[in-house]
């Protein structure tokens, strides 16, 4: 069996080696990485070695013409290939230069061993060969020796110990040159069979630092979608904080505004009072400030106390109703601090305070399929008036409801937020109604 190159083993051996030439190509026109590219035409062409006998049964000149170059073309695609595996112009740059050399070399003796054989003859391309083979071996040992003092990691290891047992195997093959084929007959087997258990050996342990490479890549793919992942987190976080800090400023020069027109009034204890409960929410907000995100529970609190100061500026107070869902746990639910807030006051600034008479804000506060409802009902004089009276004062209106916006858009995603602002006024009744949705976490 293994005297006949038509066998069974042979065949299977030619045929997967071609099979996985036509897989490395194809994964090559897909990343155009050229590590892939460099074995399949390695295996390319030992596979065209390897079908030396086959075609020299069919009385063609391949052996004379082709045998000694499809090697040395085999063996530079192979160092082409090991300098990327192994990264040798990252690891051992000097070194590398030799390696490009050589692979210069073996290139330019595929063309010279064919003009031995048009002017010398096959025995003299036999005997050239066998000068430069050996030469070839004792270069590649040594390479070893330097790759693995300066390069010590498992693919390294591994790739020497697939080249040394193609090395190994390939030069008891030599020895055809030098004993004669008839030794190997009288063994039972072709000179040929240890290049191709060599090959088969080679190429499986290949395939284990191929396959171990792909993973490193992947993993590395996968933790940088988690570092940018990461990234964009802290990006959103950032925005929001800019936007936060930028909310806070409008907030207290409201506030402080009212804090001089009570001064201005002479209502010294009204003042006092002001200042007494603006200083506890101006603590509760910076308790607040270093994350971006606030709990829904310490958001109404922090609500609470700002509508306890608005109630002191408006004329004859106002009513503040909170409606909360009953078993709406509010404290697993995530917001932007600060964010209900600019809505309240546009309630208050652009409603409630024009109207005369009862002044009612409701806040409600509800769970529907996964999402949380805030709506926020006014009884004031509906927005549609409003702009008819205020000619639309958008700076003043907008900016705190605006950055509002877009930290809870920021927060939840644009998809999954929705925030609506319409006037429900009727022949019996005017306001403004504004509500906002967004997922529950």
């Amino acid at each position: 069996m293994l005297l006949d190159f038509h066998s069974e083993i042979y065949s299977w051996i030619r045929g997967g080696l071609f099979v996985l030439f036509l897989y490395h190509l194809i994964i090559y026109f897909q990343n155009r990485n050229q590590l892939y590219l460099y074995y399949s035409l390695y295996l390319f062409t030992i596979t065209l070695y390897l079908l030396q006998p086959l075609l020299d049964n069919l009385n063609t000149n391949y052996l004379l013409y082709a045998n000694f170059s499809v090697q040395f073309l085999a063996y530079a695609a192979y160092i082409a290939f090991a300098r990327i595996l192994i990264d040798t112009r990252g690891n051992l740059l000097r070194w590398d230069k030799y390696f490009e050399l050589e692979i210069k070399i073996l290139v330019l003796l595929a063309p010279i061993f064919i003009l031995i054989q048009l002017l010398f003859g096959y025995e003299f391309q036999e005997k050239a060969f066998t000068v430069i083979a050996p030469l070839l071996t004792l270069f590649t040992l040594y390479s070893f020796y330097i790759i693995l003092n300066k390069i010590n990691n498992n693919s390294t290891i591994n790739f020497v110990i697939a080249t040394l047992f193609y090395l190994v195997f390939a030069n008891i093959t030599f020895f055809e040159l030098i004993v004669g084929k008839e030794a190997f007959i009288n063994l039972g087997v072709q000179p040929m069979f240890f290049v191709y258990a060599g090959v088969v050996i080679q190429c499986l342990l290949l395939s284990v630092i191929i396959g171990s490479i792909i993973k490193k890549i992947e993993e590395k793919s996968k933790n940088a979608e988690v570092r940018l992942a990461v990234k964009l987190k802290e990006m959103e976080e950032l925005k929001m904080t800019a936007l936060q800090s930028q909310m806070n400023p409008h907030f207290l020069f409201n506030s402080l505004n009212s804090i001089n027109n009570f001064v201005l009034k002479s209502d010294v204890e009204k003042a006092s009072d002001y200042i007494t409960k603006f200083s506890r929410l101006i603590r509760v907000i910076l308790n607040s400030s270093s994350s971006p995100t606030s709990t829904l529970a310490e958001e109404l609190g922090i609500l609470s106390l700002y509508v306890k100061l608005e109630q002191m500026r408006v004329n004859g107070g106002f009513d503040y109703i909170v409606n909360i869902e009953e078993n709406l746990n509010l404290d697993p639910i995530k917001v932007p601090p600060l964010f209900l807030q600019p809505f309240i006051e546009n309630a208050i600034w652009h409603g409630i305070m024009k109207k005369e008479g009862e002044k009612t804000i409701e806040l409600t506060i509800k769970k529907e399929n996964d999402k949380v409802f805030c709506i926020i009902v006014d009884n004031g004089i509906g927005i549609n008036k409003a702009k008819e009276l205020e000619h639309m004062s958008q700076k003043r209106k907008f900016f705190g409801a605006k950055a509002t916006e877009n930290r809870i858009r920021m927060l939840y995603q644009n998809s999954q937020v929705h925030i609506e602002t319409k006037d429900i006024s009727s022949n019996i009744k005017t306001g403004t109604q504004v509500s906002i949705s967004f997922p529950l976490k």
